[in-house]
Formats: C-alpha cells, sequence, structure tokens
C-alpha cells in the first residue's frame, strides 16, 4: 500500500485548472503474491514501491486530462504494468477541486485485475 503520494498536476475540465495546476493526492493498493520476497528478503521479489511512486507521479505531473476518473484508469495501468499484480486499487484525490462550498475531499476510486476492470 502506497497512500499519500502528492504532486502537482494540471488536470480538469476547466482552463484555470490547466494553466495554475493543483495538487493531486493518491492512494494505491497492490495485490500480489508476496511469498517470494518475504522467502527471499530481496526487494527484487516484489513491487519496489519507490520506483512505482515514480511513474505514478510522471503520470500526475504528465499530460493533463479532464477527469480524475482518466487520471486515476491511467495510473492503473501504470500498476499493472508489472506482471507480479493480480489487481490494483487506486484513489485519486482532488483536494482543491473548484467547488464554491466548503468540502473535505473530493476522490475516486477505481480497481482493476489483470484481466480487466471490476
Amino acid at each position: 500500500m502506497l497512500t499519500g503520494l502528492r504532486a502537482h498536476g494540471r488536470h480538469g475540465v476547466y482552463d484555470f485548472e490547466r494553466a495554475q495546476g493543483q495538487d493531486f493526492v493518491v492512494d494505491v493498493v497492490l495485490e500480489l503474491d508476496l511469498g517470494p520476497a518475504a522467502r527471499s528478503d530481496d526487494v527484487a521479489d516484489t513491487v519496489h514501491y519507490g520506483e512505482l511512486a515514480g511513474r505514478l507521479v510522471a503520470v500526475l505531473t504528465g499530460e493533463p486530462v479532464n477527469l480524475i476518473e482518466t487520471l486515476a484508469d491511467r495510473l492503473l495501468t501504470v500498476c499493472l504494468a508489472d506482471q507480479r499484480v493480480d489487481r490494483a486499487t487506486v484513489t485519486v484525490h482532488k483536494p482543491q477541486a473548484p467547488i464554491p462550498h466548503d468540502f473535505g475531499n473530493v476522490a475516486v476510486t477505481m480497481s482493476r485485475t489483470r484481466e480487466g476492470r471490476s
């Protein structure tokens, strides 16, 4: 599990969101067999969360999209690029969403298995 990964992106429907950008926060849960890593005590036998974080930040700071649903889908693709991952769940938080009311959070959560969406 990787939670609270924060990066500045330019995603959103409105022009000012693209121009100014805002912070996005991502939580990721990966499901995979951790037995090989537990037995070997070698990071090569599991998902290296530092490297995964770098790839996720590249998506967050990369090509803008309108919807956080699209962003979550792209992040899922990154997570499932590692063939050891059977299922990934990604939550994208948009804490500075342009809503004219007090709110705690705007977020979407999407999950996908290696075989497809769920």
